[in-house]
């Protein structure tokens, strides 16, 4: 038997904008379904946004994003607050999204390409278990833990 599991994040308004972000920077095709897709009147505010959002690469990365309905603003939902202080993380976040690579090579161009915009929790450098592994949260309010897969 085998398991996928999808993080689904929840959006307030720029869940479109997020996803084609996350395609670039992880490669694959992205799905987006709005709400007038599935039969919203489409002159009902909030029929643009997104429904159903999935964002799929050949690597095996997947991320699904949602709009809120009424929910605007951006950022996801949940808190938005991730910082280090004394050597431990402080975080309002119900979740993080972790993103391990094999090699340390592959692991900085997801770092460099969802830097863009983000706050850096912890720069990406060696540490005790991993060749490499940084803390940010991105411009969209998601943290992401960015690693190497230790040998």
């Amino acid at each position: 038997m085998t398991i996928q599991t999808t993080t689904h994040l929840n959006f307030r308004g720029d869940a479109r904008e997020a996803l084609e972000f996350y395609r670039s920077v992880f490669g694959g095709h992205a799905v987006i379904n709005t709400y007038a897709d599935f039969g919203m009147p489409k002159d009902v505010p909030g029929a643009d946004k997104v429904v159903f959002g999935l964002v799929a690469s050949d690597t095996g990365f997947r991320v699904m994003g949602y709009d809120v309905p009424g929910e605007t603003g951006g950022t996801i939902t949940g808190g938005t607050s991730t910082r280090r202080e004394n050597n431990t993380t402080l975080t309002d976040q119900a979740l993080f999204v972790s993103v391990n690579a094999d090699t340390l090579e592959e692991a900085q161009s997801y770092w460099d390409g969802l830097a863009a915009g983000s706050t850096v929790v912890e720069p990406l450098a060696a540490s005790d278990w991993s060749p490499g592994f940084g803390m940010l949260t991105d411009r969209f309010g998601v943290t992401w833990s960015v690693g190497v897969t230790a040998a």
